[in-house]
């Protein structure tokens, strides 16, 4: 297992393409699903798509504290509700933005043999998984921000670093 190197917005157009479908289910896959839970754990994500990685496959791997989920060729079924929230993302350090999100929601996917599985989500886990998905199709958090709350929030933990 190997730590990769997280691809930033703005360095690579990858970010920006559609992930392929995966057919294969082979050790190449499980390498990569290994290789990208150790680069989200590393780097103290909750998820990681494949594209984050340099590779367009339709991959992630999502950690809300729950236990590890590897999602191979994720589809969202249905989603209910709706949600504003602040965000991050990985291959955008040091930003966070509002965006709304549905509350609740149910994907089919495929684990790493190949096997059919789903996944119903709420709250944070709902969050992640929309995101990621979001990171499948090109699409990043960015593009759906509701507020830029960078500033606010270091202001806010720095006026919270002065207080006893």
């Amino acid at each position: 297992m190997a730590i990769r190197k997280i691809v930033e917005m703005g360095t690579d157009d990858i970010l920006r393409k559609h992930a392929r479908r995966v057919d294969k289910f082979d050790k190449r896959l499980a390498v990569l699903l290994d290789d990208m839970a150790d680069t989200m754990y590393e780097a103290d994500g909750v998820g990681l798509a494949a594209p984050q990685v340099g590779i367009l496959k339709r991959c992630v791997v999502i950690d809300v504290g729950e236990g590890l989920i590897e999602l191979v060729n994720p589809e969202i079924l249905w989603a209910e509700g709706e949600v504003v929230d602040v965000e991050g993302c990985l291959s955008v350090p040091g930003r966070r933005c509002t965006v709304a999100r549905p509350e609740k929601v149910r994907v089919h996917a495929q684990d790493r043999k190949g096997r059919h599985i789903e996944v119903e989500g709420d709250g944070l886990l709902a969050r992640c998984l929309c995101h990621e998905l979001d990171h499948l199709d090109g699409i990043l958090y960015v593009d759906k921000m509701i507020e830029d709350v960078t500033d606010k929030l270091e202001e806010e933990e720095q006026e919270g670093d002065g207080e006893a």
